[in-house]
């Protein structure tokens, strides 16, 4: 056996006691927690495990509280990423031509994105107080009418989509501008001396030869937008009512509210499910576009 093949045999046997180690931690409780959703469990009232099978995952999908959740996370999701999209695209191509103060820009736009969710959420808060905020203050002074901005179903979707574009546009804007700055400047070159227009430029070179960066960068922003509660939790609570509750609160409400576990389980793998097939059909759908473009 040569030294090679020996060395490679010791680093993985020092390798396969962390491998197991880090298996274990991943699946235990992802097993138990699937083995808790056939079941119905209580800890108030102290009830003792029962199985029920299919139960749980029929009561969910006949709730129309879990399907008001879905409507009201799709909502969010969609139209905040589109939004944060755009604009982050745009903020990146601005940064990109070097406009004066482009280092200040660079690091003021970044800000939001380093901040605790948590207290972002607390300042939007103060700022959207239906009475006393800054907003509504500052309308008053155009002699206005307060808007209720945490009160009225509309505007308090409105007001926390309004909060996720300010705090992940600058996450767009970060990968965005890393791609611009990675594009040949040759084929640019060649595009000016032919007097093709910025429109062109950016229809036919740069936004094709970003689109697999695009399609990452969605992805990732989709997933991050429907595990949102801690924005939706101090800013609403999910409320007016139940019409911004999302399917995370409605999870969190399940199981350390009404101490349902059993209930809570079920809904995570049915949250975990329509996460991987709108996963999947979104690649599908965006392998697609991408051949469009070669």
């Amino acid at each position: 056996m040569s030294v090679g093949a020996r060395h490679d045999r010791i680093k993985h046997v020092f390798m396969f006691p962390a491998f197991l180690l880090v298996l274990a931690v991943t699946l235990f409780p992802l097993i138990y927690a699937l083995v808790v959703s056939f079941q119905s469990i209580r800890i108030v009232p102290p009830l003792p495990p029962r199985f029920v099978g299919l139960d749980n995952y029929a009561d969910i999908l006949a709730s129309a509280r879990f399907w008001g959740s879905v409507q009201v996370t799709a909502v969010i999701v969609f139209i905040s990423v589109a939004i944060q999209y755009v604009l982050g695209f745009a903020l990146a191509l601005t940064l990109h031509h070097n406009v004066p103060g482009a280092s200040l820009y660079r690091v003021s736009f970044l800000l939001p994105m380093f901040l605790a969710p948590v207290s972002v959420a607390l300042i939007a808060r103060m700022l959207f107080h239906p009475v006393l905020g800054p907003v509504n203050e500052m309308f008053s002074l155009f002699g206005l009418e307060n808007l209720p901005f945490l009160t009225q179903p509309a505007f308090a979707l409105a007001t926390l989509v309004t909060v996720e574009v300010w705090q992940w546009t600058p996450f767009v804007v970060l990968l965005m501008l890393a791609g611009l700055q990675g594009l040949p400047n040759e084929v640019f070159e060649a595009a000016q001396v032919d007097n093709i227009s910025v429109w062109r430029r950016f229809r036919d070179i740069t936004f094709p030869m970003l689109l697999p960066l695009s399609v990452a960068v969605i992805f990732i922003r989709l997933i991050e937008g429907f595990k949102i509660i801690d924005t939706v939790f101090v800013l609403t609570g999910g409320g007016p009512g139940t019409s911004t509750e999302t399917l995370t609160l409605f999870a969190y409400n399940e199981g350390f509210k009404k101490f349902n576990i059993g209930m809570t389980s079920a809904l995570s793998f049915l949250f975990l499910i329509v996460v991987i097939v709108f996963g999947t059909l979104y690649l599908a759908a965006a392998q697609r576009m991408m051949r469009r473009y070669q």
